[in-house]
């Protein structure tokens, strides 16, 4: 059995394809396959009751946003042992890039797969790329699709 392969998710359709090619990786190295999303810290929108959010408040976006991964996580994984690939998910909140490589290390995963939107310019400069982010400080190598969307 081979070291597994993480696959970081956003959900998006450019998350979707690499999905797909982390199952094939998963499969041809029988390894278990690692799907992992990051739940960014919730802030208030600038303006937004002037920057204050009230703890129940907060609580209840923080519950409500883990209950969509959570949702979204399971149907990748019914995905996953429909394909008889062994799997599991994980949850993290933080900085995507960050909690990604502190969980290949953790993990001691063999590869990464994620997803790109193939963003060029100033998109890109001004976005930046979660996907470049993890490539320069991963300690794997990472794999990264192109999606569409």
């Amino acid at each position: 059995m081979g070291r597994p392969v993480l696959h970081p998710t956003d959900f998006s359709k450019a998350s979707n394809a690499a999905f797909a090619r982390s199952i094939v990786e998963a499969r041809q190295t029988k390894s278990e396959l690692v799907i992992l999303h990051v739940l960014a810290p919730i802030v208030p929108l600038a303006g937004a009751t002037e920057g204050y959010l009230s703890p129940q408040l907060y609580e209840e976006m923080s519950t409500s946003a883990r209950a969509a991964a959570d949702k979204q996580l399971a149907r990748l994984l019914a995905r996953a042992r429909t394909a008889r690939v062994k799997a599991r998910s994980l949850l993290a909140e933080g900085v995507a890039h960050e909690e990604i490589v502190r969980v290949a290390k953790r993990l001691r995963a063999g590869v990464i797969v994620v997803g790109t939107h193939g963003r060029t310019g100033v998109v890109q400069l001004v976005l930046g790329s979660v996907a470049a982010r993890v490539a320069a400080t991963a300690p794997c190598p990472v794999l990264t699709v192109r999606g569409r969307g």
